[in-house]
């Protein structure tokens, strides 16, 4: 499966990400910040930052994020939202929108190890789409790593989980409240711009 590996606080900054959307809230992107010099930018670089911007947020590639898009343009509301919706909804992200791993990319990388169960059966699709009603569970047999016990007791790290997820604190479960919406998505993106571009 093909990976992307671009440094993330480079990446960030040249995007204009805050990295602790990312995950990594100790990255700084302040190196070289005097030498930027703002230009106008056309419709189709601000159209072609936008796609760029979401595709590095949630690990995704090119042909991959076209698929999502192509779905999202037949399901009925605006495709813009929809596509942010799905994107929100992957297992990978929904885990680590729960706290379970410290940024999106571990996610991916625990799902594709089948640490996680949802509704008590084994799911090791990072894309994976998550309904309503949904359990996500830390699977019984990875309850006992250092990576998973240290998310429990009293020194486990404090999460703010979206108001569409649920979980109880010292819990190595959540469940799926509602869909999410518009409003949960937490980075700032025109997603219309998106939409113009794939629509030429």
């Amino acid at each position: 499966m093909a990976k992307n590996m671009q440094p993330v606080a480079k990446r960030c900054k040249a995007l204009g990400i805050s990295p602790a959307v990312m995950g990594y809230a100790k990255k700084t992107t302040v190196r070289g910040a005097g030498k930027n010099i703002r230009r106008k930018q056309s419709e189709y670089a601000l159209q072609l930052k936008e796609k760029q911007k979401v595709k590095f947020i949630y690990g995704m590639l090119e042909k991959q994020f076209r698929s999502y898009y192509e779905i999202a343009s037949r399901r009925p509301g605006q495709t813009g939202e929809n596509l942010l919706q799905m994107l929100e909804r992957r297992l990978d992200n929904v885990v680590y929108r729960l706290g379970f791993a410290a940024t999106r990319r571990e996610a991916r990388q625990l799902v594709s190890h089948a640490h996680f169960t949802v509704n008590g059966k084994k799911v090791n699709i990072p894309s994976y789409q998550v309904k309503t009603g949904d359990v996500i569970a830390v699977k019984e047999g990875s309850r006992s790593s250092v990576k998973f016990s240290s998310l429990t007791g009293a020194d486990a790290p404090v999460v703010l989980v979206p108001e569409w997820l649920s979980r109880e604190a010292g819990e190595l479960k959540g469940s799926v409240a509602r869909l999410p919406e518009r409003s949960d998505i937490e980075y700032e993106v025109e997603e219309h711009f998106i939409v113009e571009l794939y629509s030429k």
